[in-house]
């Protein structure tokens, strides 16, 4: 959390130096810091919010969520057999560049819930020291790009032809589900980081530039159907912490300890969906899931393990909760907040329905975009500690669900649904 203030404040000084326009890229899931809070204003005038829409295009369709780097947007999604990655003028809309490759709109050991998915759920990964952009498919093509180049391939190699990646096993009592490859891969220094759930490691690091295997963690667990791991501190020791299908693993990153086992965390959810992404302050880290579990628990990291400091009966299914001064949100079915000390619920309501996602800004509020395409901006607990207050509400903004996380990059909204809809929405100086 330190590290987060620290970026905020730092960003707020600029903008108070430079005047009124202040943005930012959004590089990476999540956000810049990987965390879905940014330095820029929600756009509120104290009496409306009035966005106008810039743009709106159809890409092929897909959960991938949208980048925004330099002026451009990266995503990706399925038509006729293929995956296309697909670069916009973030500003404008139009189409910069298109490559594309033969896949499936399923992953090919994938079982169960196809009505509810189609095409890419992995968001990219941006590379802002080199300008390469890595995407994974559905059937575990990993590629890299160089966006400098109008798309260039760089380098590719399958996961499951790599590494025979089994499908993932049944856990629990309930019904086997495996959606494919979901999660986006993580760069850390000169490695791109996978949850490839193999029997070689369930996390496995490459060379960024070659695409040549650097590492493998201690843990061969298989995946888990999550949007992907994410770095963390523990003790002074650079980390990586992910939730695979039956559980939290946390491996350490530093020389000569690469993958070497931190902690482990039981958490077996029906049908492996430990669909939230782990998210980090600090030591500290959350887990979450719906079904059988139906709840969030607030974990400590030290190199000797996993300390449980409370458990809340809350839960999200899909979205990643974001740790925010003092206090954690949600969208599934509610907006939830929580006590991040306490586990405490502080307010919840709203209706999100399953898919959901926000962002909290430098002015206090949490832009949300959940449930089938609506567009939501709430007062964040700094504003409102004792009630759930909504703002303002745009429905049924796109076509379809919810699934690929918001963006928000330099004065601008950009939402994505199931369908391919992007609508860029532009805030008010």
């Amino acid at each position: 959390m330190i590290r987060s203030i620290r970026h905020v404040a730092f960003c707020v000084l600029i903008c108070l130096i430079a005047g009124p326009i202040c943005g930012e890229d959004w590089p990476h899931w999540r956000g810049a810091e990987r965390s879905d809070s940014v330095a820029e204003s929600s756009g509120w005038n104290d009496t409306k919010w009035p966005l106008h829409e810039s743009w709106r295009v159809q890409v092929p369709e897909g959960a991938s969520s949208p980048l925004v780097v330099n002026g451009q947007l990266f995503t990706m999604g399925w038509q006729q057999d293929q995956d296309h990655v697909v670069c916009l003028d973030a500003m404008s809309g139009k189409e910069v560049w298109r490559k594309s490759y033969p896949c499936p709109k399923y992953g090919r050991l994938a079982t169960g819930d196809e009505g509810l998915y189609s095409g890419p759920s992995s968001t990219p990964e941006f590379d802002t020291e080199t300008g390469l952009l890595y995407t994974l498919s559905t059937d575990g093509d990993l590629n890299c790009w160089n966006t400098h180049s109008k798309g260039r391939r760089v380098w590719n190699i399958n996961l499951y032809d790599t590494f025979d990646v089994p499908q993932r096993p049944k856990v629990g009592r309930s019904g086997l589900r495996d959606y494919g490859y979901t999660s986006s891969p993580l760069i850390h220094g000169d490695w791109l980081i996978v949850e490839v759930g193999a029997k070689q490691g369930n996390l496995i690091a490459f060379d960024k530039h070659t695409g040549k295997q650097a590492w493998a963690s201690q843990s061969n667990a298989s995946a888990g159907h999550n949007a992907g791991p994410v770095q963390m501190t523990v003790e002074g020791m650079p980390c990586v912490a992910v939730h695979n299908h039956d559980g939290l693993l946390v491996a350490r990153m530093d020389r000569g300890s690469e993958g070497h086992t931190v902690a482990t965390y039981p958490w077996i959810t029906s049908f492996a969906n430990n669909i939230a992404s782990v998210s980090v302050d600090d030591d500290c880290v959350l887990l979450t899931s719906a079904y059988n579990q139906n709840k969030i628990a607030k974990l400590r990291i030290t190199l000797r393990g996993a300390e449980l400091l409370w458990e809340q009966k809350a839960a999200s299914k899909v979205c990643t909760p974001l740790i925010h001064n003092g206090h954690v949100y949600w969208a599934w079915q509610n907006l939830f907040c929580l006590d991040f000390e306490t586990g405490q619920i502080i307010w919840r309501g709203g209706t999100c329905g399953d898919a959901g996602s926000c962002i909290a800004t430098a002015d206090g509020r949490l832009v949300v975009w959940a449930g089938d395409g609506d567009l939501s901006l709430v007062e964040l607990a700094d504003r409102s500690p004792e009630k759930y207050t909504e703002l303002a509400s745009l429905k049924r903004l796109g076509n379809s669900d919810a699934w690929p996380h918001v963006a928000l990059s330099n004065g601008r909204i950009y939402c994505k649904d199931r369908d391919g809809q992007i609508i860029c929405l532009k805030l008010p100086k």
